[in-house]
């Protein structure tokens, strides 16, 4: 019995110095998980879907699924960053990383590629934002919200989910509006990565300025370039650098002009 007693002390001792190690090491876990997860993604990617549904959008789901875990286990409100020894997710998730991951990203682009985009790129980030934006006012409308800081809010996130909740902050929005904007903008850049192998030959997406196009009038960077890598991944960088610009772009028009617009139309 005393000797059980001392096994257990000691399996008890081996866990909490690896759960202490774990949380002091937060952005290695990190790292971690998220590797096993991108790797468990394109397996199930390669091997159930053979490579229709990219694994990029499976890894999003996925961690949809494990922040929904995290928010139940815990009540918080990170998801799985509020357990202790996933703290480091909310800080690898941070907006840091991510824009650190935008610009390098961007810099696999060839300059003079960019430049042969030219009006039709300007052209394709306006009338991207701007087409996204009504098209999110209608959803909320048809929701039954009508003052102008929900519609605008919705209506930027269905630009892309980075746009929403800035355009939310900045007017003032409720959280609940501000998380509808999120969604919408994930539920887009989904789509956006799972259709875009399947659209890619019917709209002559094979070249670096047609992929650039695409990238301003779509706009959610995440899913343009999940749905370029699954379609060619030398476009990549050609449709991640217009829709980088496009999420600023966003950022700029949906809290000023598009909402003064807004307020106009619905007071």
């Amino acid at each position: 019995m005393k000797h059980l007693k001392v096994k257990s002390l000691e399996v008890t001792s081996v866990l909490e110095i690896l759960g202490n190690a774990l949380i002091d090491n937060g952005l290695i876990v990190a790292f971690t998980v998220v590797g096993i997860t991108m790797f468990l993604s394109y397996f199930l990617s390669d091997k159930l879907t053979k490579g229709r549904i990219h694994g990029s959008a499976i890894a999003i789901a996925l961690g949809l699924v494990l922040a929904y875990i995290g928010g139940v286990v815990t009540g918080g409100e990170k998801g799985l960053s509020d357990i202790g020894i996933f703290a480091g997710i909310g800080l690898m998730g941070g907006g840091m990383l991510r824009d650190f991951a935008i610009v390098a990203t961007a810099f696999g682009a060839n300059f003079s590629e960019i430049k042969k985009a030219g009006v039709n790129g300007v052209v394709s980030l306006f009338l991207g934002v701007i087409l996204s934006f009504v098209v999110g006012v209608v959803i909320a409308l048809a929701f039954g919200y009508t003052d102008a800081v929900s519609l605008t809010t919705i209506g930027a996130g269905t630009a892309t989910y980075i746009v929403g909740p800035v355009t939310g902050t900045a007017l003032g929005a409720s959280s609940e509006v501000i998380t509808l904007s999120i969604a919408a903008g994930l539920v887009k850049s989904i789509l956006t990565m799972i259709g875009t192998p399947f659209i890619a030959k019917y709209i002559g997406l094979n070249n670096p300025r047609t992929a650039m196009v695409y990238g301003g009038l779509m706009g959610t960077t995440s899913g343009v370039a999940g749905g370029l890598a699954a379609t060619d991944p030398k476009l990549v960088p050609y449709g991640a650098v217009t829709a980088t610009f496009y999420t600023g772009l966003g950022c700029l028009l949906a809290p000023s002009v598009l909402f003064l617009m807004t307020k106009a139309v619905f007071g």
